[in-house]
């Protein structure tokens, strides 16, 4: 069964492990190919007000609407600005993970879920994120979810860019290398058992042949326990009915409850809360944040949102979140991190757990070269497969000599 199951699935295993470890450094990759549009040198001026940069981005595209901005305590970041509609190119879904702007889908949503646009302000999914200079107003680039080679990737990934289909292959395929991994390690207990030293390394300088087994056996077992885990959090994704088990086991909403919404001004014509007012709260709030997201509503009745990461945090998801009455800027309600059902919060780990960046880069690093090894397994265990094979017809050939 470890040997057909192997075979049969054995390109699917190679494609999915070498997209997941380009995953693994999504971001590293992303800022080193264009450190422009994220980098700025850092400037001894105070920073722009957040008005004049939306004006700056205004000015550039006068159709778009402004979702949100994202702010880093990094003097040499940049700044993020979220289009919420408005532009024709920027209707793809939006996707939670690290460095994702809160104008599109909420970050904090589920692996791979955007948020709906609804009373609470949340923005158009999926809109073009613009980069701006804080100290300058100067545009420094623009970032289309839909065309970045990253979410092509995260596709093939996740569902071959097959839609349900896809997805349902995938989760398919996370259930069989699961067993795959299992059947694994119970061939090669027994053996283990009787001599584990020579099972647990790889003997160098022998011949091609010993090599490769070594190579499938001896490092599948080292890396079976992380397989089995990035495997366990792919099916998370491919099947909506364990998120839901897991908020059933932990009695936790199955839904996550509507944002609040703004209580209409007394004075008619009264506008809107600014931007730069709320960001100054938010820093009153948490002055020693890594990163503050505000998510302006899009409707009258929309409150603003206002996302806060604290330093230490497990994951860039696992931020306070706010909710401000967009004309009197009052508290509506707050969540931290820590108080957020505890369903969320498991299934908010899994993507992080699955592309290693749960614990910054040595479990990218560890993800990147378990994702490699993984590739390798099909391949190893193809030729042990062929080699065996070609033994045994030898064999029989001699017999019937």
């Amino acid at each position: 069964m470890h040997r057909w199951l192997g075979l049969g699935n054995s390109l699917i295993i190679v494609f999915v492990c070498l997209t997941g470890s380009v995953l693994a450094f999504e971001q590293e990759i992303e800022q080193a190919w264009h450190p422009a549009r994220y980098f700025v040198a850092s400037a001894t001026m105070p920073r722009l007000p957040l008005a004049q940069l939306a004006e700056a981005v205004k000015a550039s595209k006068p159709e778009a609407k402004i979702g949100g901005f994202k702010l880093y305590a990094d003097p040499a970041r940049t700044v993020e600005v979220s289009l919420a509609g408005g532009d024709k190119e920027g209707k793809g879904d939006a996707r939670s993970g690290a460095g994702r702007m809160v104008g599109g889908g909420r970050p904090d949503a589920g692996p791979g879920k955007g948020g709906k646009g609804d009373k609470g302000g949340k923005g158009e999914g999926g809109g073009p994120r613009i980069f701006v200079n804080p100290y300058t107003a100067a545009i420094t680039g623009e970032l289309n979810p839909r065309d970045n080679f990253f979410k092509t990737v995260e596709q093939l990934h996740r569902g071959l860019v097959a839609g349900k289909t896809g997805k349902l292959v995938m989760g398919v395929n996370s259930v069989v290398f699961l067993f795959i991994l299992s059947t694994g390690l119970v061939l090669w207990w027994p053996t283990a058992r009787k001599a584990l030293m020579p099972r647990l390394k790889v003997k160098w300088g022998s011949g091609w042949k010993r090599l490769n087994h070594d190579f499938h056996i001896s490092l599948g077992f080292y890396a079976a326990v992380f397989l089995f885990i990035m495997a366990l959090t792919g099916i998370d994704m491919s099947f909506d009915w364990v998120g839901a088990g897991i908020n059933k086991l932990t009695h936790s909403p199955l839904k996550r409850p509507e944002p609040p919404t703004s209580a209409a001004p007394v004075v008619a014509g009264t506008a809107p809360f600014a931007a730069d007012a709320v960001l100054a709260l938010a820093c009153q709030q948490a002055p020693d944040a890594e990163s503050y997201s505000v998510q302006m509503p899009k409707e009258p009745t929309g409150s603003i949102r206002v996302a806060i990461l604290r330093p230490g945090a497990i994951t860039e998801n696992a931020t306070d979140e706010v909710y401000l009455d967009q004309y009197s800027g009052h508290v509506i309600s707050s969540q931290p991190y820590v108080q957020r059902p505890v369903g969320q919060r498991i299934r908010g780990l899994f993507k992080p757990v699955h592309t290693g960046a749960i614990g910054g880069l040595p479990t990218k690093i560890l993800a990147f070269a378990i994702g490699l090894l993984g590739a390798t397994f099909p391949i190893t265990g193809t030729i042990m497969w062929w080699n065996r094979r070609r033994k045994s017809q030898r064999k029989a050939q001699l017999q019937a000599a």
